[in-house]
């Protein structure tokens, strides 16, 4: 006699509705994205094959995997450091405990240092960037991604985030152009650069404990703390970096909501002259570039 059939297993489409009232339930602010992304991590397809095979059965095997990475979203941690990646810009960038997560909002500064690295590159026919806090190494890998003739110098406090940063350098085809460097802004660097670039700490400190729990727990303080004012980065970048850069040379920041008149008045204090300045997605000024006089 044979043993009777166990329960059918719950179809994707099953699975993806439960998933989305299991999260919502919990609190997730967006818990029907957050879902989508989940089951498809676990069954290995995209957001596309889960409405292609809506009807298909979830296996055990997957079902495991989900289970384990709902209990941790659950916990609070965001989506993309379950995974342990998230994509920028053209690739996919590698996350540690030591590295912010690279979000859409820095693409704009990314965006914004094209002109200036085309005009370096139309006159000198090379281009070195210093990318100050370098994190996961989105910002630099990206632009080096972009022009071949670049070369860039990383900084970061965190050892840590330079190993990340590394790992992201080599997968992105671009290690033998990415130089990692341990310190604190521009002071470990001597020689002048063409372009200094950054996403500093822009947040103030008793604005920190008052954060969403995804970046309060589980993102690096030192890369979210920006001082009591939330301009610490910003004197000293400006500071430095008008004494680093090359004749004629680019600074290009991002910045925080309300920020841009107080970070244009240190950089003008220190020498420079803004040059441009570009909104996200949401039309919030969030990248400022400024420039050395001749």
């Amino acid at each position: 006699m044979s043993p009777a059939p166990g329960p059918a297993a719950p179809t994707i489409a099953e699975t993806l509705a439960d998933l989305r009232a299991r999260l919502r339930d919990a609190g997730i602010e967006d818990p029907a994205t957050d879902a989508r992304l989940l089951l498809a991590e676990a069954l290995g397809c995209d957001a596309g094959g889960l409405i292609l095979r809506s009807g298909n059965a979830v296996e055990p095997p997957a079902l495991g995997r989900l289970r384990a990475m709902v209990a941790r979203r659950i916990e609070g941690e965001p989506v993309h450091r379950i995974f342990g990646r998230r994509a920028f810009y053209d690739h996919d960038f590698a996350l540690s405990a030591e590295t912010l997560e690279p979000r859409a909002d820095t693409e704009t500064l990314v965006e914004l240092c094209r002109q200036p690295i085309e005009a370096v590159l139309a006159a000198r026919g090379a281009c070195l960037i210093a990318d100050v806090g370098t994190g996961t190494g989105a910002i630099a890998v990206s632009l080096l991604a972009l022009y071949a003739e670049a070369e860039a110098i990383a900084i970061d406090l965190s050892p840590g985030a330079l190993v990340t940063a590394r790992r992201n350098a080599l997968a992105a085809g671009v290690a033998p152009r990415f130089h990692a460097v341990a310190g604190d802004y521009l002071s470990a660097i001597g020689a002048p650069v063409d372009i200094v670039v950054s996403n500093p700490p822009y947040i103030r400190s008793g604005d920190i404990a008052g954060l969403a729990r995804e970046v309060r727990e589980f993102d690096p303080h030192l890369a979210l703390d920006g001082g009591p004012d939330g301009l610490d980065a910003y004197r000293a970048l400006a500071c430095q970096s008008a004494e680093r850069l090359r004749r004629p040379g680019h600074a290009l920041v991002e910045i925080g909501q309300g920020q841009a008149s107080d970070v244009c008045e240190i950089f003008s204090a220190a020498g420079l002259v803004l040059a441009a300045s570009r909104d996200d997605l949401a039309g919030i000024p969030r990248a400022l570039w400024f420039q050395t006089g001749k």
